[in-house]
């Protein structure tokens, strides 16, 4: 029998307002038909991490698996309510704002942390000039890098902060929150290109290690798809995002809209 969790509410953050994604501005966003700027999808699968990490704390930092698709926009200012149900070894994870469905998802904890091959997924810088979007971008077998960033000390306050976080356990340790991963997922596509509005359409991250406030953070992505679909240009990356080098902490496939089907129209 599904096990309701306590649900967490928050009032959502647009925390991109000022960034190169215009999808985040609320004039831009209305000419795509949306309401006003999105709450990035990075943000609202980071709420939806404070069900398991309550659930299961520290262990699901070091080993957690969750997945995250996004439905519908979650605005600023807002409230998002995320819910969960334990289903057999599985929480389920819904989002809702607005009196709608904004993001559905499960997590988990498997008994121990999957091994990856490091040599599978090689260093690859950020591009040094960035070239323009187009419908040649992201070509299916590209191996894609982030700049190297930590997340410890104010910039993780901060974070926790703008994330509407209060779970204790980043504070109490050194442990960074695993939706700082997510941004640096969305780095693969902004470090690479130069985007117009787009839009982040889901994730699955396989957590490998607990990665900490000191630690130099960088993803190995790789494009493993690249599609149309109903208009709208999608690509899908599978990368690694290690710690110092040597660490991987996550696994994560990465899905998004780099070219909206109203931008390709205009």
């Amino acid at each position: 029998m599904a096990a309701p969790l306590a649900p967490w509410r928050v009032s959502a953050f647009n925390t991109a307002k000022q960034s190169e994604n215009k999808m985040h501005d609320d004039t831009v966003a209305r000419r795509f038909g949306f309401s006003g700027g999105l709450v990035p999808g990075v943000e609202v699968m980071a709420y939806m991490m404070h069900l398991p990490v309550a659930r299961w704390g520290r262990d699901f930092l070091e080993r957690g698996l969750i997945e995250a698709r996004f439905v519908r926009p979650v605005y600023d200012g807002e409230t998002a309510t995320v819910t969960g149900e334990e289903q057999g070894e599985a929480v389920t994870l819904a989002v809702e704002s607005r009196g709608e469905l904004c993001a559905t998802g499960t997590a988990s904890l498997p008994a121990r942390a999957p091994a990856v091959d490091l040599s599978a997924y090689p260093e690859t810088a950020a591009a040094a000039n960035r070239p323009p979007v187009d419908t040649s971008s992201f070509p299916l077998g590209q191996w894609l890098g982030t700049a190297p960033v930590s997340w410890g000390g104010a910039k993780l306050r901060d974070y926790l902060d703008e994330i509407r976080e209060t779970d204790p356990i980043y504070q109490a340790t050194d442990l960074i929150h695993p939706g700082t991963l997510q941004r640096i997922m969305n780095r693969v596509l902004v470090d690479n290109v130069v985007l117009g509005p787009w839009i982040h359409v889901g994730s699955k991250m396989q957590l490998l290690a607990a990665a900490r406030g000191h630690d130099m953070l960088a993803a190995r992505a790789r494009v493993v798809a690249n599609y149309d679909k109903k208009g709208h240009r999608f690509a899908e990356f599978d990368a690694l995002i290690v710690a110092n080098g040597d660490r991987p902490v996550a696994h994560c496939h990465h899905v998004a809209i780099f070219a909206p089907r109203q931008q390709a129209a205009a």
